[in-house]
């Protein structure tokens, strides 16, 4: 059964590091973007087999919103 989950992409000097901020410790690595999606999505594959119906309706019924904002620095 497919579910949408919210993932987090953060990129740095060593590579990109990713997150499932619905599951807590589903997280991973990877030297591409395209590295990393293949990652996560693998991460939480293998997360969302260890749970139960109950608890994957439980964690995966939060909405996650992402925005982003323009500021000004004086």
């Amino acid at each position: 059964m497919p579910y949408k989950v919210a993932i987090i992409i953060e990129k740095d000097e060593h590579g990109y590091y990713a997150y499932c901020p619905e599951l807590k410790g589903c997280q991973t690595q990877g030297d591409s973007y395209e590295e990393v999606i293949d990652n996560i999505k693998e991460a939480i594959e293998l997360y969302l087999e260890t749970l139960t119906k109950v608890e994957r309706k439980k964690y995966l019924s939060k909405e996650i919103l992402t925005a982003s904002l323009e500021v000004n620095v004086a």
